[in-house]
């Protein structure tokens, strides 16, 4: 294990000439190529295209014209982001062959930017799961222990993280597809406020849902790869730190990420925030609510897949499909409004706070092959278990993060989560890179560790 290089390291060694964008390409596809075997975090691995724009940041650089921070620096991208001239498969043998003639505008902003695309990451098919488990293209494991899963469904994007093949890449958050592998692979991940990051060209799993996010080895390195793709203010300035706490969250946690949530919490007070308890609207039929849209968006836009490949959909999302088939138009309705009434619920209780502070996962990484996990003496699925702090953030639109925290007790990764009103992400990188400095002072021999695939 090792510390991952971070994207203000390599632009640093670029500007100063000590590494070439085309050395730098190079490794990373080394990398991605000789742990794909074992890791399974890519699909794709566009050696060329890479390796193409390296050249080209390269001749910008020795010619002056250098296009900012992200100029040469290498990334990954979730196998949902159409790429011009690259398949982008979702994770399914139905999209197997799939080449779109134009790139998602993410894309199109990181190709404006400089940056060079390494590969598509896997995922769990259609994103539709939370552990990254994969019949077709293999589920991705964690680079931390490969007996365990990497989280979904970003999965890929998250391994090659924490990897260290690349220093931030691309993922999809429908409800806590970013922010469950930031977690469990000890990574910061980013789910942004509703819409703040264009979902164009980005194939759907639930259009009402879907958020586009940043997955790094750090709150500096997401924040920097999200003003480069969406349009985020400048943050008011904070007074005074209202934290919220979703009273008894912490009681159904494992006890590394309790001791992780009370470090965080210890960090704060430090930094002089203030604690109150948020009653989040009633949640007793969010889970239904996610649910119901989720399988009535994603059968709207597979219906022709669905008749024309029916068998090369996995069995999970096929029979997520086929429950959609039985939902009737009032109970989709009826869900929508409920989301209404959650996101006024929400706007109106987060006056009093600035930020939320959870757990990002109630557990650590569990085995692959996991099916239902007890949390708090209650059992589970384990994809209802894997975002139980995190769908209803989905529901409300608020931007959240997941940022790693060490465990006084140690072992796997374990991360807490900050979710801010909707549309105050400046506020929200504002504070978490305050709680990120605060525990990089920590006196921890094992923080900020990663694993290092080199």
């Amino acid at each position: 294990m090792a510390e991952s290089k971070s994207i203000r390291t390599m632009a640093v060694a670029l500007e100063g000439g000590s590494r070439s964008a085309v050395e730098i390409a190079r490794e990373c596809i080394a990398s991605a190529e000789r742990t794909n075997p074992s890791l399974r975090s890519f699909i794709t691995v566009t050696a060329d295209h890479a390796l193409t724009q390296a050249r080209q940041a390269d001749a910008r650089r020795t010619a002056g014209r250098v296009l900012g921070p992200l100029d040469g620096v290498p990334y990954a991208a979730k196998d949902m982001f159409e790429t011009s001239g690259i398949r982008t498969t979702c994770g399914s043998r139905v999209l197997e062959t799939n080449v779109p003639d134009t790139s998602a505008a993410v894309i199109r902003k990181l190709d404006a930017a400089g940056a060079t695309l390494i590969g598509k990451t896997n995922l769990h098919e259609f994103a539709y799961g939370a552990t990254g488990e994969n019949g077709w293209a293999g589920t991705v494991v964690n680079p931390h222990d490969e007996t365990r899963l990497a989280g979904g469904s970003s999965s890929g994007s998250a391994a090659a993280v924490a990897a260290g093949i690349v220093p931030f890449a691309l993922g999809t958050d429908t409800g806590g597809s970013v922010r469950v592998p930031a977690a469990l692979c000890g990574i910061t991940g980013y789910k942004p406020s509703f819409g703040l990051i264009s979902l164009d060209g980005v194939i759907p799993y639930c259009w009402s849902l879907d958020h586009a996010g940043v997955l790094a080895t750090c709150v500096g390195d997401v924040a920097m790869v999200a003003r480069h793709i969406a349009m985020i203010p400048t943050a008011t300035p904070l007074k005074a730190l209202r934290v919220g706490l979703v009273q008894g969250w912490e009681h159904k946690c494992e006890a590394s990420v309790r001791d992780a949530f009370l470090a965080a919490k210890s960090h704060l007070q430090r930094l002089g925030a203030t604690f109150g308890v948020i009653h989040l609207p009633d949640q007793a039929e969010a889970r239904t609510v996610s649910l119901t849209i989720q399988l009535a968006e994603t059968l709207t836009y597979h219906g022709p897949n669905l008749a024309r490949a029916r068998d090369h959909f996995g069995v999970d999302i096929r029979s997520g499909m086929v429950l959609g088939q039985f939902l009737s138009a009032e109970a989709y309705m009826q869900c929508k409004r409920m989301l209404e009434t959650y996101r006024r619920a929400f706007a109106d209780r987060m006056k009093a706070f600035d930020v939320l502070l959870t757990p990002a996962c109630p557990i650590t990484a569990p085995k692959v092959g996991t099916v239902d996990i007890t949390v708090a003496k209650q059992i589970m699925p384990i994809g209802n278990a894997l975002t139980l702090f995190t769908s209803f953030f989905n529901l409300v639109g608020a931007p959240a993060l997941v940022v790693p925290v060490a465990s006084p007790s140690g072992g796997l990764p374990v991360a807490i989560q900050l979710v801010s009103a909707p549309g105050s992400d400046a506020e929200l990188f504002e504070i978490a890179l305050m709680l990120e400095k605060m525990h990089a002072r920590s006196p921890d021999p094992d923080r900020s560790k990663a694993v290092r695939w080199r």
